[in-house]
């Protein structure tokens, strides 16, 4: 069985998606820009704020979905910088355990919807 989320009481998403969906005890978390969930701009300046927005906006949909950022099994991210690779790990790191890492890929990419300049999704495990 399927479940579509998408928040409640946010900008609907700008293109043909849910923010979430729920597969058995998986969750597939759509990547996330740093959008302000309040305003829907794109919050713009260093990248440790736009990756602090990013990881927030994930931790939103995380939670309306009944888990959390401690069960993420997989995280992709995708960077339009790569010289910002260090200040990006140093930013998600901080909102994962030493010891509950996810395995993770991480992309240079030329450009990203919205124009954003980090965007992260993620896979949850939400069994027991």
């Amino acid at each position: 069985m399927l479940e579509y989320i998408t928040l409640p009481n946010t900008l609907p998403p700008v293109a043909p998606y849910s923010h979430a969906v729920r597969a058995g005890d998986f969750l597939f978390v759509t990547g996330q820009l740093s959008e302000d969930p309040e305003t829907g701009e794109i919050v713009r300046g260093p990248i440790a704020e736009q990756t602090k927005q990013v990881m927030e906006n994930l931790k939103l949909v995380l939670e309306h979905a009944g888990t959390g950022l401690d069960k993420v099994v997989m995280s992709r991210i995708f960077i339009t910088d790569f010289r910002e690779y260090q200040t990006v790990n140093e930013i998600y790191s901080a909102y994962f355990p030493a010891n509950r890492l996810p395995s993770r890929t991480t992309v240079g990419v030329i450009g990203l919807a919205g124009l954003g300049d980090v965007e992260i999704d993620l896979i949850v495990y939400c069994g027991d």
